[in-house]
């Protein structure tokens, strides 16, 4: 008997991506299939969504959703059925999913993801002649009220699962907007939305779902701790038996050296020298020296203190003195950004910093760098460490969250014994960062246990099978609690 699925998420890659929870609300329907599980996704009409789809079916009108008119089109996302809420007084926006071109966050964001978290609400509970969910799956705070609404309600629901993708966004709002969101008096409470004197949306998905998941096993215990739960660390606690860390996945189909069209030179684990196309490539596009022997590091990411990337500022120095080089890409924080371009300054042909995003820069760092850096301060699962296993860049990275949980740190035992994927450091300090860096610099230089640490991760088994598995037990587990 096939499972349906009503997922409602603010991005889906390749249709909007701001970070991996559009990669991963893109790959799940697709791995989910094989598991009896029809996925389909509700996503904000954001004006590149409407560019990539184009026209599709009305299914569902609303005569004022939060301040104007809003409809439901039926669109096919390869063989997945999306619908996408067409809302242009809440997403006709020249800037991001989140912010406008100066980065500052929407002042109606509250109503823009309260009408997305509305509107799954509506599907969820049987809006649609010919889709009735079995689930629904509310992704990260934009979607998290879904739950919250169906509670309310008082009309019968589906189980609701909510996925924390990072704990640090939750979507606090003034508790004045109560009545405009069209939550009831009632709900204003802490057993309800009530979080600190304000409107929680993450919070209030987390207390009224019947299921929770995270992106990995090591996340899932830290956000119950307070260091890292951000403050939602004792509801997580109180509800500990709802709580589940399921890794995420890497979509084999995108992410595969043997077939990537955006890379210059196609390769496996059986032909890993071809990767010296790449490399070289790589030193060309972002004006590298043309240096066969240095140690060349890559990282694509935001720039932001989560990510450590003043770690790796405050390296630099020394890791320039032991003749490496450094290919960035990402945008984020103003003085981190400003910081790397004097480093790129200061480095000619050793630093080469792209501000900003490139799908196809980013699949050549993987296929080119040497070793593949994330020295997060904190990371719920990570995927660019998934997609470095696959490309034989060796990942270097710090041992929280899911980075613990897919790396296979690079002692003296997982040596010996021929299995590591990668370095570890912690705790994430400049200090354990110098460390790391320099021993996977010196095994760098012995050139056949490098290659096998490449050939281990890319024979690491990263895919979607496993955590699709997961899921759906987790899904049916939810439907059978609510009979």
């Amino acid at each position: 008997m096939t499972l349906r699925v009503l997922a409602v998420a603010s991005e889906m890659s390749p249709l909007v991506k701001t970070g991996g929870l559009a990669d991963v609300v893109g790959a799940l329907p697709g791995a989910l299939a094989n598991e009896g599980v029809e996925t389909r996704t509700l996503v904000p009409g954001f004006p590149e969504v409407l560019h990539a789809l184009g026209a599709g079916e009305t299914v569902l009108s609303f005569d004022d959703l939060f301040g104007g008119p809003a409809w439901v089109h039926a669109g096919r996302l390869h063989e997945a059925i999306v619908y996408t809420l067409i809302a242009p007084h809440l997403y006709a926006r020249t800037g991001g999913p989140y912010t406008d071109a100066q980065g500052i966050d929407y002042p109606d964001n509250a109503f823009r993801f309260a009408a997305l978290a509305w509107v799954g609400a509506q599907i969820a509970q049987g809006a649609l002649a010919d889709f009735a969910p079995d689930v629904l799956h509310a992704h990260d705070w934009q979607a998290a009220l879904a739950p919250a609404y169906s509670h309310y309600s008082g009309k019968p629901r589906p189980a609701t699962v909510v996925t924390i993708h990072n704990i640090a966004f939750q979507g606090q709002f003034p508790k004045e907007l109560l009545a405009p969101l069209r939550l009831p008096p009632a709900s204003f409470r802490m057993e309800g939305v009530e979080y600190y004197g304000s409107i929680g949306f993450l919070k209030a998905g987390l207390q009224l779902c019947d299921r929770i998941t995270t992106v990995s096993p090591s996340y899932a215990q830290e956000i119950e701790t307070p260091e890292f739960g951000m403050g939602l660390d004792g509801l997580l606690r109180a509800r500990a038996e709802i709580v589940n860390g399921i890794l995420n996945g890497a979509d084999e189909n995108v992410w595969n050296p043997a077939t990537d069209t955006r890379i210059v030179a196609r390769y496996d684990a059986s032909t890993l020298s071809v990767r010296t196309e790449n490399r070289t490539a790589l030193q060309k596009r972002m004006h590298l020296d043309a240096d066969p022997d240095a140690f060349l590091l890559g990282v694509v990411s935001r720039m932001s203190w989560q990510k450590g990337h003043d770690m790796l500022l405050a390296n630099l120095p020394s890791m320039m003195a032991r003749h490496s080089q450094l290919a960035l890409i990402g945008a984020g924080e103003k003085h981190l950004e400003e910081s790397f371009l004097a480093a790129q300054e200061a480095y000619p042909g050793r630093v080469a910093v792209w501000i900003g995003y490139s799908e196809n820069m980013a699949h050549l760092i993987q296929a080119g760098a040497d070793a593949f850096l994330v020295p997060s301060r904190f990371e719920p699962c990570g995927l660019t460490q998934l997609y470095a296993l696959r490309y034989g860049a060796v990942p270097i990275v710090s041992r929280v969250g899911g980075l613990k949980d897919t790396i296979i740190d690079a002692n003296d035992m997982a040596l010996q014994a021929g299995v590591a994927t990668g370095f570890q450091f912690s705790p994430p300090t400049a200090e354990t960062l110098a460390v790391a860096l320099c021993k996977a610099q010196g095994v760098f230089k012995d050139k056949k246990t490098w290659r096998k640490m490449q050939s281990n991760g890319m024979g690491a088994d990263v895919s979607w099978r496993h955590p699709a598995r997961r899921y759906a037990a987790l899904y049916r587990e939810a439907i059978a609690a609510r009979s």
